[in-house]
């Protein structure tokens, strides 16, 4: 895919579709707000993707800066905060926000956290410009209309001992095979539209890369790759889940844990690498 295939794209699009339904505001049928409601959210999330924490890794953060860009409603947010990181949130949703702020009231973790409403690829001029110990993206800049201007940005928040996490989706996964399956009868000339139309769980993204671990590594040429590694594949029927119910589909049911790992680890949806400013 070329790198600006969706760079005619307004921002605004794209906060729009956030705050229409932020992500993962539905992974809980308890009051939006409550500490109960929060403790679910965070209980579904990291069950569904328990490859996060190690991740994340928030026990190493502690006492460190992190800049978290694109925070959503907050869960790894607060989880670096509660690990004893000083957290600046990002994110370009206010609705997303609002529920994040709210996150840290109840858990009492506002005083550690900074939010604060930005564009990515305008980050350098939306919130004051300093070093972080860890700059922390996970599924975030492949919604961006020009993610090579956010990763610019982001640069500017690194110094030689920073490190810098994220994630994007991955072009060579489960997820875009079944997409175009599913919604493209076999069109992979169509995949970067299905994709995006198809990525999340509210169809009509404005925005959604997709990179294989070379086109990664070639967005990141300034960055000296740490680790590099896929992970994930969503095996649950969907009809279920969104009744909060886990039944695997059909022809997940039956794989070996073993297997399904090592699917997961060549096919899985999530591309996550961990890098550090080249010289």
């Amino acid at each position: 895919m070329a790198s600006d295939f969706f760079g005619d794209v307004p921002i605004a699009s794209v906060r729009d579709y956030w705050n229409a339904r932020p992500c993962n505001i539905r992974h809980s049928p308890l009051p939006v707000g409550t500490r109960e409601y929060f403790d679910e959210v965070e209980k579904r999330k990291y069950f569904v993707e328990p490859h996060i924490p190690a991740f994340a890794d928030f026990a190493r953060w502690s006492g460190k800066k992190v800049l978290e860009v694109g925070c959503g409603i907050g869960t790894d947010t607060i989880n670096f905060a509660r690990a004893g990181a000083k957290v600046t949130a990002v994110d370009l949703s206010d609705e997303s926000l609002a529920v994040a702020r709210r996150r840290a009231e109840v858990y009492g973790l506002a005083e550690r956290i900074r939010f604060y409403q930005a564009d990515v690829e305008e980050l350098g001029a939306q919130i004051p410009v300093e070093q972080y110990d860890l700059v922390y993206s996970f599924g975030v800049i492949h919604h961006t209309p020009r993610p090579r201007r956010a990763i610019d940005e982001i640069k500017r928040f690194l110094g030689p001992d920073s490190v810098f996490k994220i994630m994007v989706y991955h072009r060579y996964s489960w997820k875009v095979f079944w997409i175009i399956c599913a919604y493209g009868w076999g069109a992979f000339g169509k995949t970067d539209e299905l994709v995006a139309r198809y990525s999340e769980a509210q169809t009509g993204c404005p925005v959604t890369y997709t990179y294989t671990p070379k086109t990664l590594v070639q967005m990141l040429a300034d960055f000296e790759i740490i680790d590099l590694f896929v992970d994930h594949i969503f095996p649950y029927d969907i009809a279920a889940y969104v009744r909060y119910e886990y039944r695997k589909t059909w022809y997940f049911r039956w794989l070996p844990r073993s297997l399904f790992r090592a699917m997961e680890r060549r096919w899985g949806w999530h591309l996550c690498a961990t890098a550090t400013l080249k010289g």
